[in-house]
């Protein structure tokens, strides 16, 4: 494998060079946006300033920023990878965070399940014709389990619930630009990757806060906990 070779996947890079991609690297700084007002959340609130669970995952949306502005500025297949891995952990590791503090798990189901997810999303993503979707259809396991759990969460009556129905249901517009993305490059040369970024950027932050205000250790959920402003309150 040529670590180094030159990528060229979006509309908006129309030559190699660092700034190839103007609108789809730069972005890119909502991820890092989206990481900091979680954390400036998670400090107010002293459970969740302890908990590292939580802080990982926002080590992780920092890092998918990270990843993301690393291929979009150098795009090579080293870019790729750095961009493709950080999401991958971050959908894992949500995905068990969600298991474990929405709906109570213990860990060993929670972590079960999560490798049934893993097993299920990876065997969707080889069935898919090569291409389909822009590339995009591998993360419908992604939009699956937000809708999913965010739904039951509700069904329950859970508060996330809301975030996390809100966060699929943003995703979905959110896989359509990335989706449509090499379809318009005649009409609309740079593309609408960017708001690709844009648009995961806010459902990151729907996720993660979520998680820093309802996503506490057994025990500690209060239900007059912050409503989320996506749905009505309970």
């Amino acid at each position: 494998m040529d670590w180094f070779a030159p990528l060229d996947l979006y509309c908006e890079r129309l030559e190699p060079g660092l700034w190839g991609e103007p609108l789809n690297a730069v972005s890119n700084l909502a991820f890092f946006f989206a990481a900091g007002l979680a954390a400036r959340s998670a400090r107010r609130r002293q459970v969740a300033a302890n908990d590292g669970f939580f802080w990982s995952l926002i080590g992780l949306v920092a890092v998918i920023g990270a990843g993301s502005l690393a291929f979009h500025t150098a795009a090579t297949v080293w870019g790729l990878i750095a961009d493709k891995v950080p999401i991958t952990l971050f959908v894992y590791a949500y995905f068990l965070f969600s298991l474990r503090r929405f709906l109570n798990m213990g860990w060993a189901a929670a972590i079960i399940w999560t490798a049934v997810y893993f097993v299920a999303s990876w065997g969707f993503g080889e069935m898919l014709p090569h291409g389909v979707m822009n590339g995009s259809g591998s993360y419908l396991p992604a939009l699956v389990a937000m809708t999913g759990i965010g739904s039951g969460l509700i069904a329950r009556g859970h508060p996330a619930g809301h975030w996390l129905a809100g966060a699929g249901g943003l995703f979905l517009i959110s896989l359509t630009f990335r989706t449509i993305d090499g379809a318009i490059c005649q009409t609309v040369p740079v593309g609408v990757h960017f708001l690709w970024h844009l648009c995961n950027a806010l459902v990151l932050w729907l996720l993660l806060e979520a998680a820093v205000r309802f996503g506490r250790h057994r025990g500690q959920y209060r239900p007059d906990a912050l409503s989320p402003p996506l749905a009505g309150s309970r």
